[in-house]
């Protein structure tokens, strides 16, 4: 019996348990396997949305150590005793009030685009609070609060261009309007401090606050700020012994006053109706610091794909920072639907045309060098405004053929091929394809107008390879139509043929230095004041986006695009040229360089022109703060040589007693490279 239970045990019974436990050790395998693939999955997941925050963690990480960074040394400079020894050279108003400067002119100071501040008058509910309060300028702690209200606020209406229904925006009036852009960050503080030291005050010196989101008219029709600027210096010029005022714009602002000259002598109801010897009896000097007089090209890429240099830096860094595939914050589509309901973004796009900024194949900035640091420089006087001193010729530079003339290019090798082998398109036929794309109404969201445009359109627009100063508009009326079709009423590009036409007699010509004249007063002085140096943003190379979403913005800079070798004007998709980082020498310096000197048709009085150009030099330590020689664009408001020719201009001085003409730049060379009627 035994024996039969051992035979069945070694039979039957082991092998069963062997085959449970079997069975049990593959499902317990099974079950391990399926954790396991769970598991990864969940790492792997993890690891994605780690690296698609680290990019973000990193940027607000070191954005954060630069703010606190700022901040502490701004309360190190306003908290320390001053007689720690950090004490600045002496400023530019101190010594020349021991040289005796006392005021004799009235100032009245123009800001330009953005350094001006907006405060609130009327909100939407989520505004709630900040009545008279600062929305735009200041401390912008509203931007981290509630950042949607606050584009909401900023936006105008985007056919009148005028207020959204309720809301309202003003500028902030007075001297504190523009002092300071943000805390510690100075515009016109500077400059008002060392006015304030050889005795000027309120009685004589004058912000013209205005809005500077409006266009140039705009700000009568709604403000009456034109209105308030020839009544603020009629009343200064009585007031002060009948002196004539010296007006010093700045940016934006120089085309703004160029707007009001044309404004305040013509006939009511579109002009002030001071009629003609206004200007004459009125004003001394126009002292223009950094002047758009012919435009920007950065307002292009604006336009196109609310890009710069800057912002294709962050996009190459930061891949996922800003944008919307990553993250979803639609950041550049939101503030592009911001800035496409400003009508003065479209008075900043380049005047004159190919006549001015070149063709496909030329400009006037061809043979420049991008070295600017081993740049000859010279100084000169010129025959047309002094006397006895030296008329030197710049030494210009011959450098490998850059065509900065192709403002836009699709790719780099069509930024740099001759002009042959690029595709030919027909402008207009591509300007009338078809625009209607599939988007929902959920597009008005985040309004970019890029909605309503085909993939195929936009795979047209690329296929024309490169466009020009001249073909731009055209891009830009077909990419943009809306903000086009409202801002053209107002402003105009292009080049006058017969300054007599009536038809120049309209507002919308008057900002644009190459279709109107200057008003016929033949002692009135006029500077352009501008820093050179600093590579300046000239033209683009572009690629398209790979989001097709609704309302992407399906255009960017190539960041990868570069110089050979890592050298030359190209860099990160940008080609640069000599100006003070927004605007080139040739915007700055032709219309007192050529278009203006001496009597010509713009000038038909011959008013005095001078070039007065400020090498940039960066501070040497964080001590200097933003450096009392910068040439940068805004930085160039704390320039003591500048300072020191607006007061010495203000205390009675003119332009051939300050030593004339003072230039660094090749800006001669290429006026001379413009063929216009003069």
């Amino acid at each position: 019996m035994g024996s039969i239970l051992r035979f069945r045990k070694l039979c039957f019974i082991e092998p069963t348990l062997r085959s449970c436990e079997s069975f049990e050790t593959q499902k317990d395998d099974r079950k391990q396997e399926k954790r396991q693939r769970i598991d990864e999955h969940k790492n792997k997941n993890m690891r994605q949305r780690r690296r698609g925050l680290r990019c973000l963690d990193s940027c607000f990480w070191f954005i954060g150590c630069m703010v606190t960074t700022w901040w502490l040394l701004l309360f190190l400079h306003h908290c320390l005793p001053a007689n720690l020894g950090f004490k600045g050279p002496e400023p530019p108003g101190v010594r020349l009030k021991k040289e005796g400067l006392t005021p004799l002119h009235p100032v009245v100071l123009v800001p330009g685009i953005v350094t001006g501040g907006l405060e609130l008058w009327e909100g939407r509910p989520c505004a709630e609070g900040l009545f008279r309060k600062r929305v735009w300028g200041g401390s912008f702690t509203e931007i981290l609060k509630r950042p949607l209200c606050w584009l909401e606020h900023l936006s105008l209406d985007d056919e009148t261009g005028l207020d959204p229904p309720g809301i309202r925006l003003r500028p902030v009036p007075g001297l504190v309007g523009a002092d300071y852009f943000a805390p510690g960050y100075f515009v016109w503080a500077v400059l008002i401090e060392n006015l304030a030291r050889i005795g000027y005050e309120g009685k004589n010196m004058y912000m013209a606050a205005y809005d500077w989101r409006l266009s140039f008219q705009n700000t009568e029709v709604r403000d009456q700020s034109l209105s308030r600027l020839k009544i603020n210096i009629e009343l200064m010029y009585v007031t002060n012994g009948n002196k004539k005022v010296v007006v010093v714009p700045h940016s934006m602002g120089v085309i703004y006053f160029l707007h009001f000259l044309k404004w305040v002598e013509a006939a009511p109801p579109m002009g002030g109706g001071g009629g003609p010897g206004w200007c004459a009896k009125h004003i001394k000097a126009i002292m223009n610091i950094g002047p758009a007089f012919l435009g920007v090209p950065k307002a292009v890429s604006g336009i196109l794909s609310a890009e710069g240099k800057d912002v294709a830096f962050i996009r190459a860094v930061a891949p996922g920072l800003l944008d919307s595939e990553v993250l979803g914050l639609q950041t550049l589509e939101r503030l592009m639907g911001v800035s496409r309901t400003w009508d003065s973004v479209v008075s900043l796009l380049p005047k004159g045309g190919d006549a001015i900024w070149g063709d496909l194949d030329s400009s006037p900035e061809d043979g420049h060098k991008c070295d600017l640091e081993t740049k000859s420089y010279f100084q000169m006087s010129s025959k047309e405004n002094s006397s006895g001193n030296e008329d030197k010729r710049p030494v210009f530079h011959m450098n490998q053929q850059t065509r900065y003339g192709r403002m836009i290019s699709f790719g780099k090798t069509a930024s740099e091929q001759h002009s042959s082998k690029l595709p030919t398109v027909a402008q207009m036929e591509l300007m009338h394809a078809n625009r209607v794309s599939n988007s929902s109404a959920t597009c008005r969201d985040v309004w970019t107008e890029y909605g309503k445009i085909s993939r195929t359109s936009i795979q047209e627009v690329a296929d024309n390879k490169a466009y020009t100063a001249g073909t731009l508009i055209d891009l830009l009326r077909f990419v943009a139509p809306k903000m086009m079709q409202r801002a053209e009423v107002q402003f105009s590009h292009g080049l006058a043929a017969d300054l007599d036409d009536p038809k120049y007699a309209h507002y919308k010509y008057w900002s644009n230095p190459l279709e109107t004249k200057l008003p016929d007063a033949p002692d009135m002085e006029i500077y352009s004041l501008y820093g050179v140096g600093i590579p300046t943003e000239r033209s683009y190379i572009y690629k398209l986006s790979p989001s097709d979403k609704c309302n992407s913005i399906p255009f960017r800079i190539d960041s990868s695009a570069e110089g050979k070798g890592g050298q030359g004007c190209l860099r990160g998709g940008v080609y640069f040229v000599d100006g003070d980082e927004s605007i080139p020498v040739l915007s700055a310096g032709f219309m007192c360089a050529k278009g203006w000197r001496g009597k010509t048709r713009f000038n038909p009085s011959g008013s005095a022109t001078y070039i007065r150009e400020f090498r940039h030099k960066p501070p040497a330590s964080l001590l200097e703060g933003r450096g009392a020689e910068s040439g940068g664009h805004v930085d160039i408001m704390g320039n003591v040589a500048l300072i020191e020719d607006i007061l010495r201009v203000a205390a009675g001085a003119s332009g051939a007693e300050i030593g004339g003409d003072r230039i660094y730049s090749d800006i001669l060379e290429m006026s001379d490279r413009v063929n216009i009627k003069l």
